[in-house]
């Protein structure tokens, strides 16, 4: 079962990126995709946005204006400010339960699409093998423990290839992981500054040793 085999390797693939990205950062990053498309809640964004600018124009207008000295001006000054922050706040209340939904959303089928098949396909394929072993190849003992829980023995079960799976891929992350750490340090190594004194006088010990 090839298809079956590349599914269970894209969802523990998407695992391990959500866990080593963070759902956090994943669901704000769909969500920047999302609002850029040519939707209603770009233009609810693009709007948001108009409305702030021009609120903050009028509180600089407002802040400059002498309510005693200028007192029409002020006062229509001030009933346009409290009109734009009234509008800012329903604007906002409105964007940040669209996100919340939003994200209630996608984590339900992030979920699905990987903890749920995660449970779910290994129950249900429990007894179809993933693949056959060659005959003879391994001792009973390890084709009892690949054919775990319950595929044919000397066959490869879904839960055997869910682990190896995990295993590879959990490697592949931290072998990543290592050589970008040694890269970095190396980098910050090369970046270190060497002090002048400790610079001049490396350079007076040499010539000094040049003339001796």
């Amino acid at each position: 079962m090839p298809s079956l085999l590349v599914v269970i390797f894209v969802v523990e693939l998407a695992v391990q990126i959500i866990n080593n990205f963070g759902a956090a950062a994943i669901n704000s990053l769909l969500w920047r995709i999302y609002t850029s498309l040519p939707t209603q809640l770009s233009k609810d964004y693009a709007h948001q946005r108009k409305l702030q600018a021009e609120y903050l124009a009028v509180r600089k207008e407002l802040n400059g204006t002498s309510s005693q000295d200028q007192f029409a001006r002020w006062a229509k000054l001030r009933r346009k400010h409290d009109t734009l922050l009234e509008e800012l706040e329903k604007k906002k209340k409105s964007l940040e339960a669209t996100k919340s939904g939003f994200d209630r959303y996608v984590t339900g089928v992030r979920w699905a699409s990987t903890k749920g098949l995660q449970w779910f396909l290994p129950f249900w394929y429990a007894k179809e093998p993933m693949f056959w072993l060659p005959y003879g190849w391994f001792p009973y003992y390890v084709e009892w423990f690949l054919s775990f829980p319950r595929a044919p023995l000397g066959s490869v079960s879904i839960v055997a290839w869910q682990w190896a799976c995990t295993g590879v891929l959990t490697l592949l992350v931290e072998t990543i992981g290592a050589i970008v750490g040694l890269v970095a340090g190396s980098k910050q190594k090369q970046a270190v500054p060497v002090p002048a004194g400790r610079s001049s006088a490396a350079g007076r010990a040499a010539a000094e040793k040049k003339t001796s």
